[in-house]
């Protein structure tokens, strides 16, 4: 079978890899439909993260289960499934309290000896764990499959970063950033009932997005000018909640210093700029508090899928571009150069 590797920076490849096959009675293969390029994979890509040349890369899909092990009972050939970011047991202590991805039997896709998402098949850990049924009838579904592949991470950490931030109806939400998890934040403070939405962007195509989300305002202001914006928006104050989806020490500053008194950042950007951003005097002196981290994406899937699959909530638009397998190096260029927001794999 075919799929994605990298070998270092700026060097990624399809490759024949070893057919995706049951290891354990508790796997299944997938055979992949969809998958996409995270924001998060650009950082192996650009050499930050750092990765073994020929290792497998990518973790959002959604496909069709061709094979399953003795033990799986939730899942069979033939259903259209989701996968999310992290693989889980679904039976131990963490994931029976919505927490997969402390799952001491869990990995990441990608990682060190496991399949990647962005392939032509999946060999899944714990499926009954792991894997979320989808209709049969979406998989030819092609309004609905990319809203139901943000599931797999995008949605449900923007979903994660509101939650956090405590996003409640008739409250002032600000968004620290503009890629697609922070577009997914806004469409999840929407669905959530907040009453503003400040999303904080500097690229039209984007904000245009964010609004169409639900934003209705828009700071492309950054750093002392940013907070300066946001404060004149809501009258000296700040937002009661603020999601904080880029991960620098830059954004983390800018999210405290817009959230106002008693308030609550959701932070889940991935961190790669140290933790000096974090300012523990302020947040002590105004009762900021800082909840967040990676996002239990299995725990959110069944709570999301209704509003998807009935257009309550529609997160495909921020997928910008579309390429087939041989066209994922190219995806990545895209999206390291910003001239793609987020890239979907049709196999």
């Amino acid at each position: 079978m075919r799929a994605t590797v990298i070998h270092g920076p700026h060097d990624i490849r399809i490759e024949e890899v070893p057919d995706a096959a049951i290891r354990r009675p508790t796997d299944a293969v997938v055979r992949v439909l969809n998958a996409c390029i995270c924001g998060s994979d650009l950082w192996a890509y650009r050499g930050v993260a750092a990765r073994t040349a020929g290792q497998r890369i990518g973790h959002e899909f959604l496909g069709v289960v061709e094979e399953t092990g003795a033990e799986v009972r939730g899942v069979r050939a033939g259903d259209l499934v989701v996968a999310p970011f992290v693989w889980s047991d679904g039976t131990c202590e963490y994931c029976v309290q919505g927490l997969q991805t402390s799952c001491p039997h869990g990995g990441f896709w990608g990682e060190a000896g496991s399949d990647g998402g962005q392939g032509e098949a999946v060999r899944v850990p714990f499926a009954d764990g792991t894997l979320v049924k989808l209709p049969k009838e979406a998989a030819s579904d092609e309004k609905l499959l990319p809203g139901l592949l943000a599931l797999s991470d995008v949605m449900s950490t923007g979903h994660h970063a509101a939650v956090g931030a405590g996003v409640r109806p008739g409250a002032t939400v600000a968004v620290v950033g503009d890629g697609a998890v922070g577009l997914c934040g806004v469409l999840a403070a929407r669905r959530l009932g907040a009453r503003r939405i400040i999303a904080l962007g500097r690229h039209a195509a984007r904000t245009d997005i964010a609004r169409g989300f639900g934003a209705t305002d828009v700071v492309a202001e950054r750093g002392e000018a940013a907070v300066e914006a946001v404060r004149e928006l809501t009258g000296g104050q700040g937002a009661h909640c603020v999601l904080e989806a880029v991960g620098t020490e830059e954004s983390m500053r800018t999210a405290i210093s817009i959230t106002r008194d008693g308030g609550a950042v959701g932070y889940v950007g991935v961190p790669h700029g140290g933790s000096a951003g974090v300012d523990i005097g302020q947040m002590f002196g105004r009762n900021v508090s800082l909840n967040g981290g990676v996002a239990p994406a299995r725990a959110y899937i069944p709570q999301l899928l209704p509003d998807v699959l009935s257009g309550a909530i529609d997160p495909a638009p921020v997928f910008d571009r579309t390429v087939d397998l041989d066209g994922v190096p190219q995806g990545y260029r895209a999206m390291h150069d910003r001239s793609a927001l987020k890239v979907r794999i049709a196999l």
